[in-house]
């Protein structure tokens, strides 16, 4: 015979147990450890060294600008000079102080955990960029490096995002046709003339892109030539529009 409990009486055993989940593994800082009062979340120093980024920064590269009041655009003099094929961009956060260190956890670390807090932030920072139609998708990876790292950490953020604002989401809207080694160390010219050519549209999306939508999701934006690439990639597939969004954005001459 199956039992089945009540609401109330569900909610009260979610308690209890975890209460004793709390006992035996009391929550700790995603950030640095420490202990803290609730599951995934930051210590009092670790939020006060994350800088969380609002609504003051570029609309097409997200790095932080001074918006005055009243102004709806703000494109910063870079973007001005040479903007990204995609239309906006939001970060989470800047890539400085506890920021920098939950992104290297994620991407280096297996920290996987670091996704529950972030897909909180990512939506707050996605609310300018969402539409009803707009479909969800991740940076790829190719697949001897997905192998390595056993995943893909912007197709975690991704997916945990578009369950956070009930959207669209396709893992393997794009591909990577073949591996590029580390884009760490090389100037922006370079990563991009290592990037042309290597994501493109996945031939079994084609029906997915035309048209779309597209909000592209990935941990961090450094010079943007990756994003560049996946961009480029989905109006190459007729999409409509493509947004960009990452956990975290690197300063500009940082």
């Amino acid at each position: 015979m199956r039992l089945v409990l009540h609401s109330a009486e569900n909610r009260l055993f979610a308690r209890k147990f975890q209460t004793a989940l709390h006992l035996l593994f009391p929550p700790r800082c995603v950030g640095c450890g420490e202990m803290v009062e609730s599951d995934f979340g930051l210590c009092a120093e670790c939020w006060a060294d994350t800088n969380f980024l609002g609504e003051d920064v570029c609309d097409t590269c997200a790095t932080p600008v001074t918006r005055l009041q009243g102004e709806d655009s703000v494109v910063c003099d870079a973007c001005l000079k040479d903007r990204p094929p995609w239309g906006k961009a939001r970060a989470a956060l800047l890539y400085a102080g506890t920021g920098r260190r939950l992104v290297l956890a994620l991407k280096h670390g297996d920290r996987t955990e670091v996704v529950r807090p972030a897909s909180k932030w990512l939506a707050r920072a996605a609310a300018p960029l969402l539409r009803a139609e707009t479909v969800i998708a991740p940076v790829p990876l190719h697949r001897l490096r997905l192998l390595r790292r056993r995943y893909n950490q912007a197709a975690l953020l991704a997916e945990a995002l578009a369950g956070e604002v009930s959207a669209s989401y396709c893992p393997d809207l794009l591909i990577r046709r073949h591996g590029l080694g580390s884009l760490e160390g090389l100037n922006a010219a370079a990563r991009h003339k290592k990037l042309a050519g290597a994501i493109v549209a996945n031939p079994k999306h084609h029906g997915v892109l035309k048209g779309a939508y597209v909000l592209l999701v990935d941990d961090v934006l450094t010079s943007g030539a990756t994003l560049k690439a996946a961009a480029d990639a989905c109006f190459q597939a007729n999409a409509t529009d493509v947004c960009v969004l990452t956990l975290a954005r690197v300063a500009k001459g940082s």
